[in-house]
């Protein structure tokens, strides 16, 4: 049997959490549901700079190594990379910065001339962006989206607890009740999207985590200790060339990263100094054809071969999971992740006219909870691990606490 001064308890705190972030679970859920249109987007304003317009293909192109040149000259940013393309009229992507300070120039391979450049703070997706990870509100933007992310996971959980038993059997996860009244309209469409949609948003949310403050710092300081992140190697730190006369040209170096018959968009990783290396990799999907391999700029030797099997299980597991939050795995997971935003946003307003319509003239409508309730050790536990997990979390839930101890001491004071 269910407890019912728990069921209660959660239904109180669960209806004050959602009031308070709603307004802000529609904002990710709407920004989100936005931004996976951010490749379409950029594919169009980088094709009209990449695309080179009347080329003579017969025309022989310049050799990687003079493209390369003219890039370093007209780039006032150290170059990284070069993205291989085997379309003819299209020209050569050379790539400086990382994240979101990335920036690529486009250099006509039988001119010589630079097409343009890109970053992705020249479209206004870089907007929905930030509005996405941080409402626009910079450090202290970005700690609120994790805090209501936060919230998001205990929300569900608790929406789970309290929908438990169904009122009307299993039948209630199905149906939404059409035929009576409003109040009940509502709330079906919020509680049984939310049943449906909960496994799904615990793994999208999942897939957000990595890239907040708090959380996001703990996780990768998790996988520094466990060794479960990248290899070291992986971006060639403590590897080295060994110093020559002459380094390989870069289009000799092409040519080695074309013998590796790699799937997917190759990158070629260019030095940064006389002793480092040379980098081939790859950006595909499934991410376990990925691979990493270094070579001597000198030599050509291979140096060190990564492949997606030397990663460690948590930055695997945060890889997929940030590659699904994006919908990075195809039509289906693009879909799914369309869908999932809609869904949230149909659900967040379900939950809006729900408390409208429940709501009596001249109160807030916020439920009531016992006055005295044993949570069980049970509940315990799971606070404290959800609070050390997500650490906002637990700030907040602390802030609460001391809010309702003080309350009831003004009350016995007073009384």
């Amino acid at each position: 049997m269910k407890n019912r001064k728990l069921n209660q308890w959660l239904w109180k705190w669960h209806f004050i959490a959602g009031a308070i972030s709603l307004p802000f679970v529609l904002v990710l859920s709407i920004t989100g549901a936005i931004y996976l249109f951010k490749p379409n987007v950029e594919n169009k304003v980088v094709s009209d700079i990449q695309q080179i317009k009347n080329a003579n293909t017969n025309t022989a192109a310049l050799s990687y190594q003079a493209q390369w040149d003219i890039a370093k000259n007209n780039s006032k940013r150290t170059l990284n990379s070069m993205i291989l393309s085997e379309e003819k009229n299209k020209s050569t992507e050379f790539i400086s910065g990382r994240f979101g300070g990335k920036q690529s120039l486009y250099i006509n391979p039988y001119s010589g001339e630079v097409s343009g450049t890109f970053k992705a703070k020249d479209t206004w997706m870089y907007t929905v962006r930030k509005l996405h990870g941080e409402l626009l509100g910079g450090k202290v933007g970005t700690k609120l989206v994790e805090l209501v992310a936060s919230w998001m996971v205990v929300l569900i959980l608790t929406g789970l607890y309290i929908w438990f038993p169904f009122v009307k059997g299993a039948k209630g996860v199905f149906t939404i009740r059409f035929k009576e009244g409003k109040r009940t309209l509502f709330r079906d469409v919020h509680a049984v999207t939310g049943f449906w949609m909960s496994i799904l948003l615990l793994i999208v949310l999942a897939g957000g985590f990595p890239w907040t403050d708090v959380f996001g710092a703990n996780f990768k300081w998790v996988q520094k200790v466990t060794n479960t992140g990248y290899p070291k190697t992986w971006s060639g730190r403590g590897l080295s060339s060994s110093v020559s006369e002459k380094s390989l040209t870069l289009d000799e170096m092409v040519r080695i990263a074309k013998q590796q018959n790699l799937n997917g968009v190759i990158t070629v990783g260019l030095p940064k100094s006389p002793k480092s290396t040379f980098s081939v990799s790859n950006r595909t999907f499934p991410l376990s054809d990925q691979k990493m391999l270094h070579f001597d700029q000198y030599s050509g030797k291979l140096i060190k071969h990564h492949t997606w099997s030397d990663v460690g299980v948590l930055m695997r597991a945060r890889m997929w999971l940030m590659a699904f939050h994006q919908g990075q795995f195809g039509g289906w997971n693009w879909y799914l992740l369309f869908f999932t935003a809609i869904a949230l946003t149909i659900m967040s307003i379900g939950a809006i006219f729900s408390y409208a319509y429940r709501k009596q003239k001249g109160k807030l409508g916020i439920p009531k909870s016992p006055k005295k309730l044993n949570v069980g050790k049970g509940i315990v536990v799971l606070l404290l691990l959800l609070s050390i997990v997500f650490p906002l979390f637990g700030v907040s839930l602390l802030l609460i606490l001391g809010i309702e101890f003080l309350k009831r001491r003004f009350k016995t004071v007073n009384s």
